[in-house]
């Protein structure tokens, strides 16, 4: 389960971006809850977090387009050097009492666009970090364990740290934690000439070939799709969450990050099952099937007003979450060209973080208006369906996708 660590530009990526998490998970608590305290509204929430992630909307395809043409190993340095600098900036802020919601919405856009390079980013290096390609699923399911991982630990300190300092310190530590990655990255003895390809097409022929690329090859095409629509309907229970937290179970701080905590908890749980398999093949019925808990566990979670049984649905919601979006991951990786392998990471960073957005300002105003237990349960509904859909077209998915696992020599013939 752990051979993907054996590589040691891998390995030291994935604990220097495991502390850093913790930084950037106890953010996210923070600013929720943070904008949650200042305003009080669902619907600023939602707002709040639309343009923090819509920022980088545009930008999200051609930092594909990028990543082909570019040196991936500058560009994360590069992201992460920013990324420290606008939590530098927030935490200055909060510590000093100036902050408002306006400042708030500008440094989550700043961050936004500096999300758009990072992520396609990461997801897009991992493959040149691990050296014998048949550990690259192990690597991508240990990476999500590792993000996971700061999901569990991030959230509860961070409710521990808002009750006891407030927000300020949580955007300090974070702002702290980005040196651990960077020194990760500064040891690695990288072939970056590999990561560097043509620059003779400009920028926007290079994206066509990239949407042209990904809307041909139907396997990538269907599960892209499929991320979105679970995107759009799922995500807004992560911003929603204080509001549960407050009106539904009567908590504060400490209630919202012990219920992030279980969810990441779950999603750590759901990475470790996918670290343990040794083969993609079979991939398919793990989305469905990671979706379809995800999907049941939020109409549960919909209707839940007592604490431990939250908890519990929070945990699976993370198991079903995480599982479905590893394994979409781990699937694209597997049969995407390399030459186009920054292209369609960009596009699948934008089947979620892309499409999130949307389905926060969505459930920011339907919660105004049915509530935030009306919403949940409108949102799982929505994602059981695309699951059916998915599930029904499965047929058509493996006729596609196995002659690219025999070209690949994942499957072999008889």
């Amino acid at each position: 389960m752990l051979r993907a660590l054996r590589h040691r530009n891998f390995r030291l990526f994935f604990f220097g971006q495991g502390i850093s998490l913790i930084g950037t998970w106890m953010q996210r608590t923070a600013i929720v809850w943070l904008v949650y305290r200042l305003t009080g509204s669902a619907q600023v929430l939602g707002t709040v977090d639309f343009l923090g992630q819509i920022s980088g909307l545009v930008l999200i395809p051609f930092a594909g387009v990028m990543l082909d043409r570019c040196d991936r190993y500058k560009v994360v340095i590069t992201t992460q050097v920013f990324s420290l600098l606008q939590a530098t900036v927030l935490a200055a802020l909060v510590l000093s009492q100036m902050i408002a919601v306006w400042q708030i919405v500008l440094l989550s856009i700043v961050l936004g666009m500096v999300n758009s390079f990072d992520m396609p980013a990461r997801q897009s290096f991992i493959s040149q970090i691990v050296d014998d390609k048949e550990d690259l699923s192990n690597a991508i399911a240990l990476n999500s364990a590792m993000f996971n991982g700061a999901r569990i630990i991030g959230p509860s300190v961070a409710g521990l740290a808002i009750s006891a300092f407030g927000e300020g310190w949580c955007f300090l530590i974070n702002a702290v934690s980005f040196a651990a990655v960077l020194v990760g990255l500064g040891l690695m003895q990288v072939n970056r000439l590999d990561a560097v390809n043509s620059c003779e097409e400009n920028l926007m022929e290079g994206f066509r070939q990239g949407i042209s690329y990904t809307y041909h090859v139907v396997p990538i095409r269907m599960a892209l799709a499929l991320l979105a629509l679970i995107s759009l309907a799922g995500m807004p229970v992560m911003v929603l969450m204080p509001i549960f937290a407050g009106e539904v179970l009567a908590g504060g701080a400490d209630i919202l990050g012990l219920l992030m905590s279980f969810f990441g908890m779950g999603a750590l749980a759901g990475t470790i099952f996918l670290a343990s398999r040794k083969t993609v093949l079979g991939l398919e019925n793990i989305i469905v099937a990671g979706g379809s808990v995800f999907g049941i566990g939020l109409t549960v979670f919909a209707a839940s007003k007592v604490l431990w049984l939250s908890l519990v649905l929070a945990f699976v919601m993370g198991i079903g979450l995480i599982v479905h979006m590893a394994a979409t991951n781990t699937i694209i990786q597997t049969l995407v060209d390399e030459d186009k392998r920054g292209r369609v990471m960009s596009l699948y960073i934008l089947s979620f973080g892309g499409i999130a957005p949307f389905g926060s300002l969505l459930g920011g105003y339907l919660a105004e208006f049915i509530g935030v237990s009306a919403t949940f349960l409108t949102c799982g509904a929505i994602c059981l369906a695309g699951i059916a859909a998915f599930a029904y077209a499965r047929p058509v998915w493996r006729s596609h996708a196995e002659p690219i696992f025999r070209d690949k020599g994942l499957i072999c013939e008889d």
